[in-house]
C-alpha cells in the first residue's frame, strides 16, 4: 500500500469518525428551539437554547420550573443537558422541567466578578463582567422566558468551572433568583478566593431570600480550590439559615474536564426527583 494510499485511507476513516461523532450529537439532541434576545444590559444579541418536556404541547394548563444552563449553545453544554434532563423524564426519575441554555459571547467576561489579582486579569481581554450578566439573566432573560413559556416560578441554575463559580456567586449575593444552584468543579480560586473568604458576610446579609437548595461538587484534581472550598464548606455551616439546603460533595475519581457529563444526570435526579 502506497503512503498516498494510507494518508487518503486514514484522512476518509477520520472523515468517517467526525461525520458519525456529529450525527450521534444530533441524534442525542431532543427536540428544541431558540429565539434571540438583543440584551440592553450587554449592548449586544444573545442566543437563547429552549428544551420543553414531553408534556409541554399536550398538558396545556401545566406549568414547569426551569433549569437554566450556563455554557448554554450547541457547540457547549445544552445538548447533553438536554438530552440527560429529557432521558431522565421520560424514564420517571425527574420531574418534568423547561431547560433554558445561554449561549456565550464573552464567557470569561461574563462568569467572572471583580479581581485584583494580575494573573486572573490576564486570563481574557475582559474580566469581572458577573455583576452585568447577572442583571441581564434576572433583569431581561427570566421575564422574557417566563413571557413565552407556562413557567411555574421555581427555577435553578447550572454552570461548571468559571460558570460554578457565578453559579456560588449568584446563590450568595442574589438569593432571591434561584431556587437551586448547582455548581460543579467551581472555579473559587477567583480572586484569591474573595468571594469563599466573604462568604460568611453575604450569608448574613439581611437579603430577600427564597428557600434555597445550594450543591456544589469538587473533584480529584480540584487541587488550586481546596481552600476556597474549606472556607465557602466552614461558612455554610456555621451561617446557612434553616431555608437553605446545602450539599458540598467531592467526586474524587472524577476530573474538572468530565464531572459536567459524568455527575450531572444523577445530580439532577437527586435534585429534582420526579414527584
Amino acid at each position: 500500500m502506497s503512503a498516498i494510499f494510507r494518508r487518503m485511507l486514514a484522512s476518509a476513516i477520520f472523515l468517517l469518525v467526525i461525520v458519525g461523532m456529529s450525527r450521534a450529537r444530533a441524534a442525542d439532541l431532543p427536540a428544541h428551539v431558540a429565539f434571540t434576545v438583543h440584551s440592553a444590559v450587554l449592548h449586544e444579541a444573545r442566543h437563547i437554547n429552549i428544551y420543553t418536556p414531553p408534556s409541554y404541547d399536550m398538558a396545556t394548563a401545566a406549568r414547569y420550573p426551569v433549569l437554566y444552563v450556563l455554557d448554554g449553545g450547541l457547540q457547549e453544554d445544552f445538548p447533553h443537558v438536554a438530552h440527560d434532563v429529557d432521558a431522565a423524564i421520560r424514564a420517571g426519575h425527574m420531574r418534568p422541567m423547561i431547560v433554558v441554555g445561554i449561549e456565550n459571547t464573552e464567557r470569561r467576561r461574563d462568569m467572572t466578578g471583580v479581581t485584583s489579582v494580575a494573573s486572573d486579569r490576564a486570563i481574557a481581554p475582559h474580566v469581572g463582567g458577573s455583576e452585568n450578566f447577572r442583571r441581564f439573566i434576572s433583569d431581561e432573560l427570566i421575564p422574557d422566558v417566563e413571557h413565552r413559556y407556562r413557567t411555574d416560578g421555581h427555577r435553578a441554575i447550572v454552570g461548571e468551572s468559571l460558570a460554578g463559580l457565578f453559579v456560588v456567586e449568584t446563590m450568595l449575593v442574589d438569593p432571591q433568583r434561584f431556587d437551586a444552584g448547582i455548581a460543579l468543579s467551581p472555579s473559587l480560586w477567583w480572586n484569591d478566593s474573595f468571594l469563599a473568604r466573604n462568604a460568611k458576610l453575604d450569608l448574613q446579609a439581611p437579603r430577600p431570600r427564597r428557600q434555597q437548595t445550594l450543591y456544589v461538587a469538587s473533584t480529584g484534581d480540584d487541587g488550586l480550590d481546596e481552600a476556597g472550598g474549606g472556607l465557602l464548606q466552614a461558612a455554610l455551616r456555621t451561617e446557612a439559615s434553616p431555608g437553605i439546603r446545602w450539599y458540598y460533595e467531592h467526586w474524587p475519581k472524577l476530573t474538572h474536564e468530565n464531572i459536567y457529563r459524568r455527575a450531572s444526570p444523577a445530580i439532577f435526579m437527586q435534585l429534582f426527583p420526579a414527584h
